[in-house]
């Protein structure tokens, strides 16, 4: 077969990113514009805000991928972008970008959602990694177990019930009075801390053993701090950040590991933002071993939200012939697998 390439476009919330992908694991290009500054004095991300940014620069970031990967359009074999989910107003600079390329270009379009882009960072970080493997999901707004059973084939058997693992993060760091986003700071601080400071509750749901709940965990923290500031009673944020962290990445690394054990599954990737939290991957990388299991998660430019994995998971879109035409909207709510 010949090489495919293929135009990504990410504009599902505040990164505008495009790349160019070659055969769904080399990437030969990936532009991302971060908003993350405009949204930090907000403490979080202001959907209309982010929008507007998207339509002032897509252009350029789309220039910019074509020009770091020493292509033009006419080298391409398809446009790929994300439909969903995400903010509809971010999600629809993307869509429609994505409909005019496909369209002036004579191009096949694929819609990729969101997740499963996140899934494919680890098909070009470990080239020969393959279906079947169980995936962790874990980011701002996602915590999701996964058994990937095939390319584009999906299914959900743990999920977060409230809040997702990086929305607890950001919620945590603004009680702490720290900046957006609250993962990597929060990570940063507990490396000083004392993860035994405060035993905080790990969330469990009754016959549901590989689904998520943080906002007890959350709730548990804040409460806490607040508690001891009405009593004056002193309290560093490393040991607050250290102590939290380890209920999240313990809660994380169980349940997961017991889904792999429970379902014979010998693979497990990483993905998703809070995917590149160092303890997260110390813990899963000694219970792996522990437990003689396999353990792949991308790089950290992978791991936040990136066309580059678009474009693997649009690539393999491509190639089972799960196409869109022009008529793709944008999902907010956009359910993986649809």
């Amino acid at each position: 077969m010949k090489d495919i390439y293929i135009l990504a476009i990410e504009t599902s919330c505040d990164e505008t990113s495009a790349a160019v992908v070659k055969d769904g694991r080399e990437v030969l290009s990936n532009i991302i514009a971060s908003q993350i500054d405009l949204h930090r004095e907000y403490g979080g991300v202001v959907p209309e805000i982010a929008s507007r940014k998207h339509i002032e620069v897509i252009s350029h970031v789309i220039e910019g991928a074509m020009y770091e990967a020493d292509m033009t359009f006419k080298d391409l074999d398809a446009i790929g972008v994300t439909c969903g989910p995400g903010l509809v107003g971010a999600l629809l600079v993307g869509v429609s970008t994505a409909k005019g390329l496909a369209y002036g270009l004579d191009l096949p379009l694929a819609g990729v959602h969101h997740i499963e882009g996140h899934i494919c960072a680890n098909y070009i970080a470990h080239r020969d990694l393959k279906p079947p493997f169980l995936c962790l999901v874990v980011s701002g707004g996602h915590s999701h177990i996964i058994v990937v059973e095939d390319y584009g084939s999906y299914r959900i058997i743990g999920q977060t019930r409230d809040d997702a693992a990086g929305e607890a993060y950001d919620k945590v760091a603004r009680t702490l009075g720290l900046e957006y986003p609250g993962g990597p700071v929060i990570d940063a601080l507990a490396k000083k801390g004392n993860s035994n400071w405060v035993k905080f509750p790990r969330g469990h749901i009754d016959g549901h053993p590989y689904d998520f709940s943080f906002s007890g965990l959350k709730t548990a923290v804040i409460n806490h701090i607040h508690n001891m500031e009405q009593k004056g009673e002193p309290y560093r944020n490393e040991d607050v950040a250290a102590s939290f962290q380890k209920a999240v990445v313990d809660v994380l690394v169980d349940k997961t590991i017991m889904a792999a054990k429970d379902l014979d599954m010998g693979k497990i990737a990483l993905a998703g933002g809070v995917s590149a939290n160092s303890e997260l991957r110390r813990q899963f990388t000694r219970r792996c071993e522990d437990e003689g299991l396999e353990l792949y998660y991308p790089p950290i430019e992978l791991c936040t939200d990136n066309a580059a994995m678009i474009g693997s998971a649009a690539y393999f879109d491509f190639v089972q012939g799960k196409l869109a035409d022009l008529t793709l909207n944008a999902y907010p709510n956009l359910p993986i697998g649809i």
